[in-house]
């Protein structure tokens, strides 16, 4: 019950899930690595992206965690199987809870998915959106440029509006009323992609739903934590460290300000 639960990404896009999940579960220990040094995830083909994936969970597994949460799209896509497979815990993703979230909040059936190049190459939402509901009309466009721009700490400015505005103008459609942010990454920008979309298009940020699929399996299991005290959290990630904490700990707020945090930099990823 006392084990953590391990949160993996590419770099700092899976802090959104870890926010929902302190939110939400804040007795549970979470154990973080993102993959700095290695971002981004999207333009690299499959096989690396499982690779890289599995390399991870090979290092966090250490830590004998209770479930292992993928909290990037990508891997989500094209590597949950494969982990679920090598680990003998619970492995979530956060494409299945997304696109829940999208079918319960669309009226007009047009449910709109952005994310890296691998995630919508892969037609993973379309997939889980069509098997939910077939009345789900789905468009989807690769936004690259993004990425980049939050793994910079570029949430708000002038540029950032500016890019994307450019890579969303293709999807403004009359019909469509929710987006999903189909990248752990993209609820950085927030704020941004809701003006060039416009108020009346809902953003579906999975993060909620894969805290509420990580409390419901934990239930399950008999597996929640029955200590009520702050837990140590660690986080690790491969590149640079200063850079890493600082996004984290602006975007954790008053959630980590809270709580006690180890902050390390495996052999791993360099």
């Amino acid at each position: 019950m006392q084990q953590a639960i391990a949160v993996l990404d590419s770099g700092v896009g899976g802090l959104t899930v870890v926010k929902e999940v302190m939110r939400q579960l804040p007795f549970e220990k979470i154990l973080y690595f993102g993959d700095t040094a290695r971002t981004p995830y999207g333009p690299r083909d499959a096989e690396e992206v499982i690779s890289f994936t599995r390399e991870i969970v090979d290092y966090l597994i250490q830590y004998q965690p209770k479930m292992i949460v993928i909290a990037c799209n990508t891997a989500t896509a094209v590597a949950m199987e494969d982990i679920r497979y090598r680990v003998n815990v619970p492995v979530v993703g956060v494409i299945n809870p997304g696109a829940r979230a999208a079918v319960g909040r669309t009226k007009t059936g047009v449910v709109g998915v952005i994310g890296t190049e691998g995630t919508i190459k892969s037609g993973a939402y379309d997939t889980a959106l069509k098997r939910l509901s077939s009345r789900i009309e789905v468009v989807s466009r690769a936004c690259p440029s993004f990425v980049p721009l939050v793994e910079d700490g570029n949430f708000r400015s002038i540029e950032t509006f500016r890019t994307v505005s450019e890579a969303l103008s293709p999807l403004r459609d009359p019909t469509m009323d929710c987006l999903i942010l189909g990248c752990t990454h993209y609820p950085f920008l927030a704020d941004c992609i809701s003006e060039a979309m416009g108020s009346e298009v809902v953003l579906i940020n999975s993060a909620e739903e894969t805290a509420r699929d990580i409390s419901t399996i934990l239930q399950e299991n008999n597996e929640m934590s029955d200590v009520e005290e702050v837990p140590v959290h660690q986080f690790f990630c491969s590149g640079d460290p200063r850079k890493f904490q600082d996004i984290a700990q602006a975007w954790l707020g008053e959630q980590i300000r809270l709580t006690p945090v180890v902050w390390q930099v495996p052999h791993i990823g360099a």
